[in-house]
């Protein structure tokens, strides 16, 4: 375990006083990419319900939890093993197991790449989720208007260019089981995220650290009950020439079962990602070409599922 926690700031989302809210969130974009929120707005009996859900289906065999393996676009379960994280890893993969929900757009049900459990065994898991999505995703659009204004942007930039127009996000739940033949392994190794955002709910259960430097120890971030665990990508990070920090994280096993979800808000993928004019000039240039959102995360999906 880590040689010490990390006391986060916490960021209150129902703070009338917007101009400190944001300085909160720079400092803490600027120190370690995480801070907690609070009086986000996802009720707790939801929250109970997306982990009672979760906890239901890692429940199941493995078989008929491999009925519904990701697919190509990302969507469904992930079994033990299947993902690494860090490719320097010596073990085969991470101990975690997940299962991905992108954004359900009833619009357009017939092209829906979601994979859902079966009803009559899930009766509530679809709208359960969907209802999740709705509440992560206004939370996020309050967060991101809060690291607008810390970048002296106006508090609609992402807004305004498109960022959050068809944003891609992706609730992923996941499951760490306790596997003490895998001694030394990690839940969910040495990484840091690819988007714009996370947004991370847990059961309690220690494991999370992060490492602000290389050279540095890792540091447990403590759950905080009644609040959200927020963390900065990579794309913010380019998007601010690394003056927002995407810090790289690990969960180790504790000897207890881990449960959390993550939602993960990522900006539409035709959108073009490039160094904010407010972070950069002739002394300071851009460290990262244009990208297109949506090739970024595919380059760096594809990487991680080799």
């Amino acid at each position: 375990m880590a040689a010490g926690s990390l006391d986060l700031p916490v960021v209150d989302l129902a703070s009338p006083d917007l101009q400190s809210a944001a300085e909160a969130v720079r400092k803490a974009c600027v120190d370690s990419g995480f801070f907690y929120v609070t009086n986000h707005g996802i009720q707790d009996e939801l929250l109970a319900a997306v982990f009672g859900e979760s906890k239901k289906f890692f429940e199941l065999p493995l078989e008929e939890k491999m009925l519904l393996h990701r697919n190509s676009a990302h969507r469904g379960y992930t079994a033990p093993y299947d993902e690494k994280l860090d490719a320097s890893s010596e073990f085969q993969g991470d101990l975690k197991e997940s299962f991905y929900i992108g954004t359900v757009r009833d619009v357009d049900m017939q092209n829906d790449p979601n994979q859902w459990p079966p009803e009559e065994c899930f009766p509530s898991w679809k709208d359960t989720m969907k209802l999740f999505h709705a509440a992560a995703l206004a939370a996020s659009k309050r967060i991101i208007s809060l690291i607008a204004r810390s970048l002296e942007l106006d508090a609609e930039f992402f807004s305004n260019i498109g960022a959050l127009d068809c944003p891609s996000a992706a609730l992923r739940l996941l499951h760490y089981p306790v596997n003490e033949s895998d001694n030394g392994n990690y839940g969910a190794s040495d990484h840091s995220d690819y988007g714009m955002i996370t947004l991370l709910a847990t059961d309690g259960t220690p494991g999370l650290q992060i490492r602000r430097e290389k050279d540095e120890d890792w540091k447990d971030v403590h759950h905080s009950e009644g609040a959200l665990i927020v963390n900065i990508g990579d794309l913010l990070e380019r998007w601010t020439n690394c003056i927002f920090r995407s810090t790289r994280h690990r969960v180790v096993s504790v000897g207890k079962e881990r449960y959390s979800a993550a939602y993960f808000l990522d900006p539409n993928p035709d959108l073009v990602v490039q160094c904010l004019e407010s972070c950069c000039c002739e002394a300071y240039p851009p460290s990262f070409p244009p990208i297109k959102a949506g090739d970024y995360l595919k380059e760096r999906l594809s990487a991680t599922y080799k």
